[in-house]
């Protein structure tokens, strides 16, 4: 089959506006633009070209389609009733992305609405699309121009990719300005229900006909056998070739999972200014506080990410309240439900002599999980780790024992010696200790709500960038100077040199996020918790 294209932006190209509503009242199938996404229609009427929608799209013939009109007095030969809450919305939204869900006439096809006693009817908004369905005389039946189960088509180039040959037209009317599809409601129940969020919320829905239900199937998977009330509630949609996955909390736990399980052919979807925070390859798909912009470009940035090829996508989770439920709606449907729940990671540091200790002893009794960078740092060493053949390459056999286990001391004198030598061990150890890190915060995000990573030189680490909160220690020097002497048996001037090997206090207060002040006499851990 030749597939014609037409590039019509304005209602007063007749002709080809014409030429397009013939192929429709023919039977044939036509893509379409509107100002959700782009519709693959045809006559709603004809259950042959009903059925051919289907057959285009590789789409389950049990899952319902919207159909389209041009004017409201189109609705009434659909429905056997329009109730007042329905003209209601269709006066505060039609034109525009809401489909309102009624009791449907005998004139509708049951290859429209298969095994429902309802029909799904909206009226679109784009002025080319509705241009076509007049002139066309019927309405349309329309769901997203696309293969099934891809991201739905928000550009022309978008339906030519998936559709070009297999269907008889297709119309370039520009960009789709919404770009996810339309919100649902059923008026069909004795509540009206949210079938499937989109541009107009439930906020809006609210306002002009007050209590409304959000159905379970919006965010969780429709029971094994339930009937689809509505597209976009059964089969897994929207979905890239690469695998999504969801990742549920802040940036720097958002950071802390893609890096840590980083792959080649990897990449993150995630907040405007977030990309170049990233070590893996990014891609910004609008502002964190901007839902309309998301669902604006996610569906043609996941096609984006297929173009590039990659294998897995792992998506900052948006607020799912207002636009931001239709964006989540459908990534979760795009991610086939691979939502992972990362904790929160708070960072532990200070002085030494300061009392980090103490703190992180309070920090576990309620109920959090500390990482100790210092017993870390122990166990990438040990004889077997992938860290030990690297430090001899770099500072001699000399620093292992006979059978192979780590000489500290040999490593250290050798180490320390120099700034070189300290920065070479740094190099081969702090990539080794993140790694043991987030391998045991990822491994065991489930078991605990807050882990904090406790580590001296935490500023100088990558792990600083994981932590969404800072808890910084400090103590007045003779308090810390008498802590260091008891603890470590030295003399007061070795105790001095190590105070004096640190950054001074007003150092670690500028990386703090809360400072405790550890003297004596009890600790205030109110801001931390």
């Amino acid at each position: 089959m030749k597939t014609q294209i037409f590039k019509i932006n304005h209602i007063n190209q007749n002709e080809e506006i014409q030429a397009v509503a013939k192929i429709l009242r023919d039977g044939g199938l036509a893509a379409i633009p509107t100002e959700t996404v782009y519709g693959l229609a045809a006559n709603a009427l004809n259950p042959d070209a009903v059925n051919s929608i289907f057959k285009a799209k590789g789409r389950p013939n049990d899952n319902p389609l919207i159909v389209h009109i041009s004017e409201i007095d189109e609705i009434y030969p659909l429905v056997t009733s329009f109730p007042d809450k329905a003209k209601a919305l269709a006066d505060a939204f039609w034109p525009g992305p809401l489909t309102i869900i009624l009791p449907k006439s005998d004139i509708v096809p049951k290859e429209v609405c298969p095994r429902l006693e309802t029909v799904a009817v909206r009226m679109p908004s784009h002025p080319v699309a509705r241009a076509i369905i007049k002139a066309s005389g019927v309405p349309l039946a329309a769901p997203s121009a696309n293969s099934s189960g891809l991201p739905s088509p928000t550009k022309a180039q978008h339906v030519i990719d998936d559709m070009n040959g297999k269907i008889h037209a297709i119309v370039d009317g520009g960009e789709s300005s919404v770009g996810v599809e339309s919100t649902v409601i059923t008026l069909a129940t004795d509540v009206p229900r949210l079938l499937r969020p989109g541009g107009i919320t439930p906020e809006q829905l609210e306002s002009v006909i007050g209590e409304i239900e959000i159905d379970p199937a919006v965010l969780d998977e429709l029971p094994e056998g339930a009937v689809a009330a509505s597209p976009g509630m059964k089969y897994k949609h929207y979905s890239p070739k690469a695998q999504v996955y969801i990742i549920k909390g802040d940036f720097p736990s958002f950071k802390c999972y893609v890096e840590a399980s980083k792959q080649e052919g990897d990449y993150a979807l995630c907040f405007s200014g977030e990309e170049e925070k990233l070590t893996v390859s990014a891609i910004s798909y609008g502002k964190e506080n901007c839902p309309e912009e998301q669902a604006h470009n996610l569906f043609s940035l996941l096609r984006e990410l297929d173009s590039r090829g990659a294998k897995r996508i792992f998506v900052r989770r948006p607020d799912p309240h207002g636009v931001g439920l239709a964006v989540y709606n459908r990534l979760i449907r795009a991610a086939a439900f691979r939502v992972i729940e990362m904790p929160k990671i708070y960072g532990l540091t200070g002085q030494t002599g300061a009392g980090k200790t103490t703190v992180a002893n309070e920090l576990v009794k309620k109920g959090w999980q500390v990482i100790d960078c210092d017993l870390v740092a122990r166990k990438v060493v040990e004889k077997g780790s992938p860290a030990l053949p690297k430090l001899k390459e770099v500072f001699g056999e000399d620093i292992l024992f006979p059978d192979g286990s780590l000489n500290r001391k040999a490593l250290a004198k050798k180490a320390f010696s120099t700034e070189e030598g300290r920065q070479k061990l740094n190099s081969i150890t702090h990539p080794a200790i993140t790694k043991e890190v987030t391998r045991q915060i990822i491994g065991e995000k489930d078991k605990f709500p807050v882990f904090v990573i406790d580590a001296a030189l935490l500023s100088k680490s990558e792990m600083y960038h994981y932590c969404s909160k800072v808890i910084v220690v400090v103590a007045k020097e003779d308090v810390r100077l008498k802590r260091i002497i008891e603890r470590d048996s030295i003399t007061p001037e070795q105790a001095i040199t190590r105070i004096n090997a640190q950054p001074d206090e007003q150092y670690y207060r500028s990386i703090a996020d809360v400072v405790i002040e550890n003297n004596g006499g009890g600790i205030d851990l109110s801001d931390i918790f």
